[in-house]
């Protein structure tokens, strides 16, 4: 939901041009975006190469070349004649001390050039099958003939033991909706939040924008939809987050916490330890593609290139814009931990081989900082804050830290290497702080913190406490909140099901009698660095005391409840939520819903419009003492319907915002005013919400291990506004 902010705060100021000037910078814009689009392509054709993500790995091309040199060897001929062809056609290189070497070669060729052809096959037939969408209006439990036979297509020609990326290459790019459909969704949309002559008017403008600037503006876009994989993600994270100058702080980071209940383990640098070894197994699992794909329903297979950036990233300020900078995992064997205002180098691996160590040896690593008494250098406790100013000011200091000294240089590139930031803090709040307390002190803690105690540059940020609870702190430009959130799971699950703990919750294995201490890493804070801290940290602070979070534990009940009503689950609570904010404030406002289009190549995130004429007269019968229950009903199961009908078209890539967005940018960058989307893009969201997240059912069972339900997390609010968040655990 960060996005939301940041989208309604975007502005796009090219200065001065001509209007309707096609070249500079609107087209050098695409071109560069297409050429951008090409170039991730072609880097990760490599490694997708070698994981066996094509769907068919390395081993295919062995084996078939093994067969056709097999086949010439007992005399056959496979290729009906092309072997023999391409050995004719190789030039005579006069190699008469290797017989039968040309023939080999030949049979190589042919082998090599007939794999190829086979993965194009696979690659084309299953991006064709891909494209199906039949299944989301399946009825929940049913499946229809057509869409069983497509599921076993999918299975068949995805190959044996799909990887993370064996689909990523046949996604279907995002589909550019026509401008005229766009509009009547977008009036449909604004019709329960405008009086008749207020929506006449916007109608009249949205007619005007339709036939004078809309064709050129969807021309341009078509052409970037045409050259690139998503049409809409590259210019989404380009200037919604990387050129926002907005302070990350309680506008961009989100959170994710831990369980309901309390932790596993009161010992915190027990927790510490399996969370790390966890995370660094996961990152060694998603370097060679190990990790399922993730999937809608079980059926879909989703994108997965938001989990290139998972570990090992920082987003690096700048001065107009910052960029996301990421090393290879040979280069980051290490975790950065913050504690007390102190900065450390934890090595993660060791021994013989370079292995990962065993949670115990971790462990005692964290104790080691902990037990450590040192204080902070001057100016080091505080010198987090400035991940938290304003971005232009983080990006001078930066550059002032780089030209210091070598120990601060030094310290600046452990900690921007890191594989992951790890914070070890107090427990907020005191000891006799009520549970439920505690949650809304702990999340909130995880969001903002002091103020000082986040890199928030960093991917991650796994946050420790005390206490022995945990969470993690996420920078929004590299991923969505579903990616981290599989990374949570999985890390939570094997904490608690693999690894474990002794009986005195130390982490289980045998300590290592010559483990060392971890390397603190010193600053020297220069003079113009120093005098940026105390006013970066005195507004951090205000946002820190000024952001009240509430962690609402519902077990009343869950989805299965929605299931048996029929009604799907993200559908019931927006119009619960509608119905909660219309009896607080008296009125309708624009909702923001948050929906995922990782259906189609490099896809993010979509709005999904919820308050809809439908909703409101399901809420004002609710509110009319006239109509009865049945009355009523009828109308929950329309209103409940048309937002799932938004749900599937926000999935399927025919929402409204993402490409009013684009035509905006469109417009922007030819220098082509639109009233129209200019009055779209003042609207401002009151109702923010996210949707109810998918859970790993087979990792966490809602009804064998109701100790370990998942909290889920949030964001920071807008302004004046209500931040809805849905938790992942769920009742049958």
């Amino acid at each position: 939901m960060a996005e939301a902010r940041q989208a309604a705060a975007f502005r796009l100021d090219l200065g001065q041009g001509t209007p309707g000037q096609w070249w500079n910078p609107a087209l050098k814009e695409v071109g560069l975006a297409g050429l951008r689009s090409w170039k991730r392509s072609l880097a990760r054709c490599r490694d997708d190469v070698l994981c066996g993500a094509c769907p068919a790995g390395l081993a295919s091309g062995f084996f078939l070349l093994a067969a056709i040199q097999g086949s010439r060897f007992m005399q056959l001929d496979p290729s009906l004649g092309l072997v023999d062809w391409i050995k004719a056609s190789l030039p005579d290189w006069g190699v008469r001390w290797l017989p039968g070497f040309q023939g080999a070669l030949a049979a190589t060729i042919f082998a090599g050039g007939l794999w190829m052809a086979l993965l194009l096959t696979l690659h084309v037939v299953l991006r064709l099958l891909l494209r199906y969408q039949g299944w989301l209006s399946e009825t929940r439990g049913t499946l229809s003939l057509p869409t069983r036979s497509w599921l076993a297509l999918v299975r068949i020609f995805s190959g044996r033991g799909p990887t993370l990326y064996t689909y990523q290459r046949s996604l279907p790019c995002l589909p550019l909706p026509s401008a005229e459909g766009t509009v009547a969704k977008y009036l449909e949309s604004v019709r329960p939040l405008l009086s008749d002559k207020d929506f006449r008017d916007l109608s009249s403008q949205a007619q005007t924008f339709l036939h004078t600037e809309a064709p050129r503006l969807q021309a341009l876009l078509g052409l970037k939809a045409w050259c690139s994989a998503n049409y809409v993600s590259d210019w989404w994270e380009e200037y919604i987050y990387l050129r926002s100058r907005s302070p990350l702080l309680g506008n961009s980071n989100f959170y994710i916490l831990d369980f309901l209940s309390k932790a596993p383990t009161p010992l915190q640098a027990a927790r510490a330890g399996n969370a790390v070894y966890a995370m660094m197994r996961f990152r060694e699992q998603l370097s060679r593609g190990e990790i399922e794909p993730a999937t809608v329903l079980g059926m879909r297979p989703l994108c997965s290139a938001q989990y290139r950036q998972m570990f090992n990233t920082t987003r690096v300020p700048g001065v107009s814009r910052d960029q996301l900078c990421h090393v290879r995992d040979s280069r980051s064997r290490h975790v950065a931990v913050l504690h007390q205002g102190r900065f450390f180098r934890l090595g993660t691996h060791g021994g013989p081989g370079g292995r990962l160590l065993s949670p115990r040896v971790l462990e005692q690593k964290f104790q080691r900082i902990l037990d450590d008494t040192t204080p902070a250098r001057p100016l080091e406790e505080h010198l987090a804050v400035l991940t938290a100013a304003p971005r232009a000011l983080w990006a001078q200091a930066r550059a002032s830290l780089q030209a210091g000294d070598r120990s601060t240089r030094a310290a600046l590139e452990m900690v921007e290497n890191a594989a992951f930031f790890v914070c070890l803090e107090e427990t907020p709040g005191s000891s006799n702080t009520p549970p439920e307390v505690l949650l809304d002190e702990l999340a909130r803690s995880l969001l903002v913190g002091t103020g000082h105690s986040r890199w928030l540059d960093k991917s991650l940020n796994l946050v420790v406490f005390a206490n022995g609870r945990m969470g993690l702190n996420v920078e929004h430009a590299w991923a969505d909140t579903p990616v981290p959130s599989h990374l949570w799971e999985a890390v939570l699950a094997a904490e608690c099901f693999e690894l474990g703990y002794t009986a005195d919750g130390h982490c289980r294995g045998t300590p290592s009698p010559t483990v060392g201490p971890p390397e603190r890493l010193l600053w020297a804070v220069p003079e113009e660095v120093a005098t940026s801290i105390p006013p970066a940290l005195q507004k951090a602070q205000a946002l820190a005391r000024d952001t009240e979070c509430h962690v609402l534990p519902f077990t009343h009940f869950g989805r299965g409840f929605t299931r048996r009503c029929h009604t799907p689950g993200s559908s019931f609570v927006q119009l619960a939520l509608q119905l909660a904010r219309f009896r607080d404030q008296g009125s309708f406002c624009l909702t923001y819903e948050a929906c995922v289009t990782r259906l189609f190549c490099e896809g993010r995130t979509e709005t999904l419009r919820s308050c809809t004429l439908e909703t409101c007269a399901f809420v004002r019968a609710m509110e009319d003492p006239g109509l009865t229950d049945a009355q009523r009903l009828a109308l929950f199961r329309v209103a409940a319907e048309k937002h799932w009908a938004l749900c599937r078209a926000a999935l399927t890539g025919e929402g409204i915002d993402r490409h009013l967005f684009c035509l905006y940018l469109v417009s922007c960058l030819l220098h082509l005013p639109s009233p129209f989307l200019t009055q779209v893009r003042s609207e401002r969201w009151k109702l923010c919400t996210s949707q109810s997240p998918t859970r790993q059912p087979q990792l966490f069972d809602p009804a064998s291990h109701v100790d370990y339900a998942f909290c889920g997390g949030g964001f920071g609010p807008m302004m004046m506004a209500m931040v809805c968040l849905t938790s992942s655990w769920e009742r049958v």
